[in-house]
């Protein structure tokens, strides 16, 4: 099997596409310097699970899991930084009300 076959460039364009599903909220946080609507919950889980999904590709050496929880985790994880940070911001703004 070549790391290009049918198979894994269908598992490829997936990934691709879930992956960079997380984009336009990374952008948005970002823009709005604003978490208000995300829960920390729910990122904090998902880049738990995404985690276990990187090592679960690396166990198994399987190229479009590897990529795709990879890049994955660095979009989601960046939505959950920049949650914590401006969550934290709008916590002291309105103590400070």
């Amino acid at each position: 099997m070549t790391p290009f076959d049918p198979v894994t460039l269908l598992g490829l364009v997936a990934a691709t596409l879930t992956t960079l599903a997380f984009l336009p909220q990374v952008i948005k946080t970002w823009r709005k310097k604003s978490a208000e609507d995300l829960s920390l919950g729910t990122f904090s889980m998902f880049c738990a699970g995404v985690s276990c999904w990187l090592a679960y590709g690396l166990l198994i050496g399987d190229l479009p899991v590897i990529l795709a929880n990879a890049v994955t985790l660095v979009l989601a994880g960046t939505v959950l930084v920049l949650a914590l940070i401006y969550k934290g911001r709008e916590g002291e703004a309105s103590d400070a009300s």
